[in-house]
């Protein structure tokens, strides 16, 4: 088979770049962005060759080889492309935005709880208060029974007493009726007396002298009179003696009771203000259990809410880690893939060692390779200057390798190459 039919087949599938930024052809490291329009692709098929058929002769191994390479080149360019398809919405994807709505929903979770256990110590320190209350309100009510008990004890008492005055006031009287009777009977007894003696005749015998009765009745009377006195005046004084006991004790009872109705009162007063302030406590329990509720129930809906957005976005997470894995296999099998085009570039090379070197046109090759209309001046320069002291075939398959491992590289280095 001829140079020709071989450069022309292995052309077919090669597209030269009418602009290229590659610092150098041979060796490139592609760090840079490289533009490779549609319009500039072209095929050189409309050459003619001058030389004759024997000096541009491959082998056919050779050219089996070369068509392999290409194949493999084409399969391997297009699973580049797929593989940079598929993966560019990933690596668009940004998720600051569902990372920064995951550390708000945490700080709101945070401040939630924060407020919750406020709440729930607010809530037991109101307990507290309500027990305190509680306990003083029971103190203070067995304080009141006992002061009721005691001030009903000292009315019973002073009912008591009430009754013994009133005996004893009856008592004074009857004996106070008692000694006017004995006064009008000592009277009457007396006049009764005196008007015997002034109606009796005075007879002088002589006989032993008598008895005085007037005497006797005066000596009688004054005796009467004098332990009617005693009488009288014991009976008043044991009278007033127990007038002013009774008064005093009266008077110290009526202290008690009047000191007793004021702690009373006081303690009526005090309850009351347990009382309404234990209420105002009750009412502020409750109040606070329906608001914790209620901020449980808003809080709990929201953490389910925070819960269900964490769990989607731990399943994205886990989809992006399973794609990212998958491209990482993907990776590691594109790198086996260029070892082994290394592999086979480098036999190639000792295949192409080994071929006689044969002289032709360099010019003719050359602009078989870059023709003016798809490439430009320094590049046509560089490749000029590259593929001087080459034979045709090597020339054009240095070119070929190095075009390969231009590719492959800028695909490593993450170069972006737009074919259109």
């Amino acid at each position: 088979m001829s140079l020709h039919q071989s450069l022309e087949n292995l052309l077919l599938w090669i597209p030269v770049p009418s602009t290229c930024c590659l610092a150098y052809l041979g060796s490139c490291s592609c760090s840079k962005e490289i533009t490779v329009p549609s319009s500039s692709y072209h095929y050189c098929v409309g050459y003619q060759l001058g030389t004759s058929t024997n000096d541009l002769l491959l082998a056919n191994d050779e050219k089996l080889t070369m068509q392999n390479l290409n194949d493999r080149l084409a399969t391997y360019l297009e699973k580049v492309r797929s593989l940079e398809i598929k993966s560019s919405p990933v690596a668009r994807q940004d998720y600051t935005n569902y990372l920064k709505t995951i550390e708000a929903l945490q700080n709101k979770v945070r401040t939630c709880l924060t407020s919750k256990q406020f709440i729930i110590l607010q809530i037991d320190n109101t307990k507290l208060a309500a027990d305190d209350f509680r306990i003083k309100y029971e103190t203070e009510l067995n304080l009141r029974q006992n002061v009721e008990n005691d001030t009903a004890g000292l009315m019973r008492l002073i009912d008591d007493l009430t009754l013994v005055k009133s005996d004893l006031e009856h008592q004074v009287e009857g004996l106070k009726e008692e000694l006017a009777y004995l006064k009008k009977n000592h009277e009457e007894e007396t006049e009764r007396l005196r008007k015997q003696l002034g109606g009796t005749v005075s007879v002088e015998v002589d006989a032993a002298p008598g008895i005085d009765l007037g005497q006797m009745m005066d000596n009688m009377r004054q005796q009467y009179e004098v332990i009617a006195e005693k009488n009288r005046q014991e009976a008043k004084d044991w009278f007033d003696k127990q007038v002013d006991e009774w008064n005093v004790e009266v008077t110290t009872t009526t202290q008690q009771l009047e000191t007793h109705k004021g702690e009373v009162t006081e303690r009526r007063r005090t309850l009351q203000n347990l009382e309404i302030e234990l209420q105002t406590q009750l009412n502020l329990k409750a109040d606070r259990e329906n608001e914790l509720a209620g901020v449980e129930a808003r809080y709990g809906a929201l953490l389910a809410q925070i819960q269900a957005t964490i769990a989607n976005l731990e399943a994205q997470m886990m989809q992006l880690r399973n794609d990212m894995e998958r491209q990482n296999q993907e990776y590691n099998s594109l790198l086996d893939i260029k070892v082994k085009l290394e592999a086979e570039i480098a036999t190639y090379r000792r295949l192409l060692e080994g071929e006689d070197t044969r002289s032709l046109n360099h010019n003719y090759v050359v602009s078989l390779l870059i023709s003016p209309a798809c490439c430009s001046h320094p590049v046509k320069t560089m490749l000029l200057d590259f593929c001087a002291g080459y034979s045709c075939e090597k020339a054009y398959i240095f070119w070929y390798i190095h075009f390969l491992l231009w590719v492959i590289e800028c695909f490593f280095l993450n170069a972006q190459i737009s074919i259109f």
